[in-house]
């Protein structure tokens, strides 16, 4: 059978080679000068390819429609990921957090690896070439219409990506191409992206990372994200490794009713660090609020964690009174920020949202509306947190869509 695939990126050159093995005639059209453009970027370039846990663990890190993917991930696993690239000369190292990487630290040699699998199964590359459009007859894909030609297909795999990193190509034709087959597409927005907060207190902090402090969040009272690790104050708000995990469970809410906070002591229960601050009020009682606290906080923090409580930055500390110490213990555990909106897809790692699953078979990723089409990786409403598994649902369904195609 002839098979086009749509997108020359870790979705792509997966469903490539596994159709290939299987006796089908494979050619990759992709509309950049070179395939995996989005992986040279990813991990810093250094390409976080997959998170080596059993795939139990892997799906409670998935974000949306874990469910649906539970096949796929059983079907090609993290652990066939690394067996797959090492098998391909590429060894692997797996890092904190079990987050796997070439050992060459360099993210060209996982598109590479994946090339030379590519070439030595006859699939063919077809790069600076766009696929326009493409035809149904009889409810079954025939033609693909590219920047170059026209050409006969049996099948077509539709790998494109989503709408984060447009430089790279990302750029929703995938959106287009599921439409025309009738599908639904669940809004895209930006996931794993930073936090743009209301005020201006954060341009005095920009620069600052948190190491150790927990980030919640609360939507309609109730709730929803609490994690502890680290952040960063940036030129337009927070980022960092918490902040991403909260923007991709907070990008399909309204905003308007989301809280969040930060606690800047979480070692310390509230009673603990209380007395933490009168032993240190009876050890700079002569000296201004300000002094008192850089033992306990970062110096660029203190003028805004005391405006917040509403203590005077010059006010001894003997002159502290109970409600304002009160105040300054609700503000270190509960310093609360209003998420104003989240920053756009030339920032977002990933997209969350796109082709609706539920129009999908979950077993070999195929269109259940127009026969021989198919899609796989960032282009479906799937998406999971930062630590190799987006990279890693790629695979995963690229696999079950090429394995399934057989001549």
């Amino acid at each position: 059978m002839k098979v086009a695939v749509i997108g020359g990126g870790a979705a792509g050159l997966m469903a490539a080679y596994s159709a290939a093995v299987n006796g089908n005639e494979v050619t990759v059209y992709d509309k950049n000068e070179k395939c995996g453009k989005k992986i040279y970027i990813t991990g810093k370039g250094r390409c976080n390819f997959t998170n080596a846990v059993p795939p139990a663990e892997f799906l409670q890190h998935v974000v949306n429609n874990g469910k649906f993917l539970t096949g796929a991930i059983y079907g090609f696993t993290p652990q066939d990921s690394i067996d797959f690239f090492e098998s391909g000369k590429m060894p692997v190292k797996v890092e904190r957090g079990n987050r796997a990487f070439p050992v060459s630290d360099k993210a060209s040699d996982v598109t590479k690896c994946l090339e030379n699998y590519c070439k030595s199964a006859g699939v063919r590359i077809c790069l600076n070439e766009e696929v326009l459009d493409y035809t149904i007859l009889n409810s079954t894909v025939s033609d693909i219409i590219t920047s170059v030609g026209t050409y006969s297909v049996d099948k077509i795999i539709v790998c494109t990506g989503g709408m984060s990193y447009p430089s790279t190509g990302s750029t929703g034709d995938g959106y287009k191409f599921a439409l025309k087959a009738g599908h639904t597409i669940v809004n895209p927005v930006p996931a794993l992206c930073g936090l743009n907060i209301s005020g201006d207190f954060y341009k005095n902090l920009q620069g600052l990372t948190l190491k150790n402090v927990r980030l919640s969040a609360e939507y309609s009272g109730k709730v929803i994200f609490d994690e502890m690790g680290e952040m960063l104050f940036t030129h337009f708000g927070i980022s960092g490794p918490i902040v991403l995990s909260l923007s991709s469970v907070i990008n399909r809410l309204d905003l308007g009713k989301l809280k969040i906070y930060l606690d800047l002591k979480p070692a310390l229960d509230s009673q603990t660090l209380d007395k933490r601050l009168l032993r240190d009020f009876s050890q700079f009682s002569n000296k201004s609020i300000h002094n008192c606290l850089k033992n306990l906080l970062p110096v660029s923090m203190i003028e805004i964690v005391l405006n917040k409580a509403g203590i005077s930055v010059d006010k001894k500390v003997n002159l502290i009174t109970r409600a304002e110490r009160a105040a300054l213990l609700t503000t270190l555990k509960k310093f609360d920020m209003i998420v104003s909106s989240l920053r756009s897809f030339n920032e977002a790692i990933i997209t969350s949202g796109g082709v609706n699953v539920k129009e999908i078979n979950p077993k070999t990723m195929e269109s259940k509306l127009v026969k021989g089409l198919y899609f796989c990786g960032e282009v479906l409403d799937v998406d999971a947190f930062t630590g190799g598994f987006n990279l890693q649902i790629a695979f995963s369904t690229g696999f079950a869509a090429g394995n399934s195609i057989r001549d």
